[in-house]
């Protein structure tokens, strides 16, 4: 029962009065945003934008009083803690839309993109990326949120006032595969090192490839199937999958070894490596025998062992310096740009060296016709190198 002072009819209005107010004044938090407005907004981008100071020589927060007429607006969208949301990308003149400083799509005005921000993780391989969106002048004609498909049973996603967030620290799950990585081919090293030393020291010796003189009845020339020789032909194979990972890791996909790959975990990366070097040893070892049968047909099984045991000396050198000289890179730079022809050219260059490294050894060591000899390196060298440079990347 109502008290005396408060009469039935003032109440009933302040009830009716309280009541209109919410159904003419929604709340617009909760209004959608994106196509048709089938989106909860769960981050506007729109504090976030950053653009490059060419004195500073760095990216700097966007300030519309002060610089009105940038037409390239950048930010850092944190793809590991926004999984299962939605990015969302409206311009309302034509504009181009870049991730990690290359052209992804060309932007319609007034048309909503929606791009799935997992399809992004397992599309990138990081955590984070860095996007850029190029069009008309200002803020004002660019929209930029991260959002979350209504439902009639998913309790609303709001958008706070706040910019204050706490996100996990950036990770990458490559990171602890590189470092086990490079901790088992440490131990690797260290085996043949201490348990076949001699071997070790001719293999990694600079010295010894060089020289012309091969000794044809060494025991790691003599016996190119022997325990020793396998063994070091199983180093190379880990060292060459690790180097595959590792510019997998950087966003490059070699020999479609991506589709290795299932749910994106430590355990699914050294199922891949596993596996990348099993695929490394079988051609390692099935080289051999193509030399045995090239070299059978052109009459030149005298030199079969050598040529075998340079290419082993010559990769080995090679692969393990180069995979130490990325991780020092990667180690000490969080900005570098990888790209395809950085690491192609060296490889590139390091395969037709040996190549002609590989004419000089045999015409000092064998009587044969440079056409000859020309046509024999052709088969079992070029050709492979210019069919694994096509397939590579």
């Amino acid at each position: 029962m109502l008290p005396r002072f408060f009469p039935l009819p003032q109440f009933a209005l302040l009830f009716f009065f309280l009541l209109l107010t919410q159904v003419a004044f929604p709340q617009t938090r909760t209004e959608g945003i994106g196509p048709s407005n089938q989106y909860y907004p769960v981050h506007d981008f729109r504090d976030d934008f950053q653009v490059y100071d060419e004195v500073a020589k760095a990216y700097v927060p966007y300030i519309v009083e002060q610089q009105p007429d940038q037409r390239a607006l950048s930010t850092y969208v944190d793809l590991e803690s926004n999984r299962n949301y939605n990015l969302l990308v409206s311009t309302q003149q034509d504009g181009y839309l870049f991730i990690n400083a290359a052209l992804k799509h060309k932007l319609e005005a007034g048309k909503w993109y929606v791009f799935s921000i997992d399809s992004l993780y397992r599309a990138f391989r990081q955590p984070e990326i860095f996007l850029t969106i190029y069009g008309a002048p200002g803020l004002t004609n660019k929209q930029l949120f991260i959002g979350y498909p209504k439902s009639l049973t998913q309790k609303p996603v709001v958008l706070r006032d706040d910019n204050l967030s706490v996100r996990p620290r950036t990770f990458s799950v490559y990171d602890n595969f590189l470092s086990l990585g490079l901790l088992f081919l440490l131990a690797t090293h260290t085996f043949l090192f201490s348990f076949y030393h001699r071997a070790f020291l001719r293999f990694y010796s600079l010295r010894d490839l060089l020289s012309l003189r091969a000794q044809e009845e060494s025991f790691l020339i003599s016996r190119p199937l022997s325990g020793t020789n396998v063994l070091f032909v199983l180093n190379l194979s880990f060292v060459v999958a690790y180097l595959m990972v590792f510019v997998q890791s950087r966003n490059l996909d070699v020999f479609l070894s991506r589709h290795l790959l299932g749910k994106q975990s430590l355990w699914s990366i050294l199922g891949e490596f596993a596996i990348l070097s099993f695929v490394a040893f079988i051609t390692l070892m099935g080289k051999y025998i193509a030399l045995e049968v090239i070299g059978g047909l052109y009459k030149l099984q005298s030199i079969i062992n050598i040529h075998f045991f340079k290419a082993l000396q010559s990769s080995m050198l090679f692969f393990t310096v180069l995979t130490l000289l990325l991780a020092i890179i990667a180690y000490n730079t969080t900005s570098t740009t990888w790209s395809e022809s950085a690491l192609l050219l060296p490889i590139l260059i390091f395969y037709l060296a040996r190549l002609a490294f590989l004419y000089i050894v045999i015409r000092s060591l064998e009587s044969i016709k440079n056409l000859y000899l020309f046509s024999y390196l052709c088969i079992v060298e070029l050709i492979p190198l210019i069919i694994g440079l096509r397939f590579a990347l």
